[in-house]
């Protein structure tokens, strides 16, 4: 006679190290904003250093999105392989490494080169940190996504800031690289042992008793499903990507083009000119802070649509008077609605989609963010720079409004 004893199926990860890894999750984020900010912060030092042009500048800031879009594509099969959390260590160790390479770079092709490792090594721990991050949320069953954002936005302010003291004090560009490389490299490194394991990123698991339904596991599409059924991988892919595209080539533009926009149509100078930005930055920041209580109080269809028609028209508004104090409104108006979009719509994605289609939709999003600032440029060139600041808010509010006719196909999943 034999005795079968009963057995429990025991989940992949415990509640305990999902809370663990959200910390840990935010500790990257967090380091990779501060590395980011680093550099930007050192941009002017480089180019005197190399004698420069604005045009030879522009190029080599071009090695780095080269370097982004080249290596973003190939995350998804790196994290399939090998899990979030060695991709996302990997390469924030590598990009870590990279910081420097810039400042000992002794011409233009080499500083193109070095800012192509640099891009590689932030974009593919870009995209491995949000799947990452869209794993913890949706073992937690609950919104988390834009606390990690939140951390990116603090490792910024914190980046710019220690970079602002240590220009104050001085310090060569290649001492304050390696300053940040260790440090940041070690909390990357120590977080990374908290980081939820491969057998996790996937969700194929029954959801918490408490869990919210949209918390439950994604089902795979049929064989058969054609390219127009809301339940095809590849149609959500391109539905969410196209939000996250416009949505990230709204913020990552308006950065870059606010002070120039306050310092020639508004005809600031000194402090002054960063005040848009300044303004942009701490809304963000802080929208991103409270975004988690509001996507469980109103749902991420309408935190998305509702920030992303404040945006534009917030951002509008500033661009329709030469009123420098109506444009830093604007901007803060701007930031508190764009804050949240990107952060959810990842978000979004983890719950209908599988780690390699988080990828694949965190690079469409990352593209808009590369591409915006040049687009602007150019729009910019063929009107005015005015036009150009414009379409970074029409960019927001077509978000706006394809987000329910979105959201509508994913219900019809």
């Amino acid at each position: 006679m034999s005795l079968t004893l009963p057995t429990t199926s025991q989940p992949a990860v415990s509640k305990a190290q999902a809370l663990s890894a959200r910390w840990a999750t935010s500790a990257v984020f967090f380091a990779n904003g501060m590395v980011m900010a680093t550099w930007v912060v050192r941009v002017p030092s480089v180019q005197g250093a190399l004698q420069l042009s604005p045009a030879t500048v522009g190029i080599a800031l071009l090695g780095m999105s080269v370097g982004s879009l080249l290596a973003m594509p190939q995350t998804g099969h790196l994290a399939a392989r090998y899990g979030t959390r060695r991709v996302t260590v990997t390469a924030g160790v590598l990009m870590m490494l990279a910081l420097i390479l810039p400042f000992l770079a002794p011409n233009l092709w080499l500083l193109f080169a070095a800012l192509s490792l640099l891009g590689a090594g932030n974009g593919v721990m870009d995209v491995a940190m949000n799947a990452q991050g869209v794993a913890v949320e949706r073992w937690l069953a609950k919104p988390v996504m834009s606390s990690f954002h939140a951390a990116y936005s603090l490792g910024n302010l914190a980046g710019a800031g220690l970079g602002s003291l240590l220009l104050g004090w001085h310090l060569g560009s290649v001492s304050h690289a390696l300053l940040i490389t260790l440090s940041m490299s070690a909390v990357v490194l120590l977080a990374g042992a908290k980081l939820l394991p491969k057998r996790a990123d996937e969700p194929d698991r029954e959801p918490e008793p408490d869990a919210p339904p949209e918390y439950a596991p994604s089902q795979a599409a049929p064989a058969n499903s054609s390219s127009v059924n809301p339940s095809n991988p590849n149609t959500l892919i391109w539905m969410l990507g196209l939000l996250c595209f416009l949505g990230m080539m709204g913020e990552g533009s308006l950065g870059d083009w606010s002070g120039l926009y306050s310092k020639q149509v508004l005809s600031l100078s000194g402090a002054a000119l960063g005040a848009a930005y300044t303004a942009f930055t701490l809304a963000m920041t802080v929208g991103r802070v409270f975004g988690d209580g509001w996507r469980s109080r109103y749902g991420d269809q309408r935190v998305v649509m509702t920030g992303a028609l404040l945006s534009g028209a917030g951002l509008c508004a500033g661009l329709l008077t030469l009123n420098p104090s109506l444009m830093v409104l604007g901007s803060l108006v701007f930031g508190l609605g764009v804050a949240n979009v990107v952060p959810v719509l990842y978000g979004t994605v983890g719950k209908v989609l599988a780690g390699h289609g988080i990828a694949r939709v965190a690079t469409i999003g990352y593209a808009g963010f590369l591409t915006g600032p040049p687009l602007i440029g150019f729009v910019s060139q063929l009107s005015s720079l005015r036009w150009g600041m414009t379409l970074i808010a029409l960019s927001l509010l077509l978000v706006g409004l394809l987000t329910p006719r979105v959201y509508r196909r994913l219900s019809e999943r």
